[in-house]
C-alpha cells in the first residue's frame, strides 16, 4: 500500500519560515520523481517545486529564491524548506510521486499552510 504523508504545517507571519516533510511507503522511492503541489481557496492545484530522479529541481517563479526542496533516498523523504513566507503562499500544500515509467501518480493528503499576522 502506498502512502504519502505530509508534516510540517502551520501558521506563521509573514517573513517567517516553515519546512514542510513528506514521507513515502510502498513505492521504490528512488525511482520516482517527487514534486510539492499547493491548491489556495478557490483556485486550481498548481505545481510549487519538483525534484527528479536523476536530481533535477525546478520551481515555480512565485517561489524561487524562497523555497528549496530536497529528498533523502535512504530515508524516502522528501522536504520543502520556505522561507520569507507570504500570505499569497497559503494554501494545502500536497506531496506528490509520479513514475515516468508507468505514468502513475500518488498523492498525499496534504497540509496547511498559513502565512497571515
Amino acid at each position: 500500500q502506498v502512502q504519502l504523508v505530509e508534516s510540517g504545517g502551520g501558521l506563521v507571519q509573514p517573513g517567517g519560515s516553515l519546512r514542510l516533510s513528506c514521507a513515502a511507503s510502498g513505492i521504490i522511492f528512488s525511482r520516482y520523481d517527487m514534486a510539492w503541489y499547493r491548491q489556495a481557496p478557490g483556485k486550481q492545484r498548481e505545481l510549487v517545486a519538483s525534484f527528479t530522479s536523476n536530481s533535477r529541481t525546478n520551481y515555480d517563479d512565485s517561489v524561487k529564491g524562497r523555497f528549496t526542496i530536497s529528498r533523502n533516498n535512504a530515508e524516502n523523504t522528501m522536504f520543502l524548506r520556505m522561507n520569507s513566507l507570504k500570505p499569497e503562499d497559503t494554501a494545502v500544500y500536497y506531496c506528490n510521486a509520479h513514475s515516468g515509467y508507468s505514468g502513475f501518480d500518488y498523492w498525499g493528503q496534504g497540509t496547511q499552510v498559513t502565512v497571515s499576522s
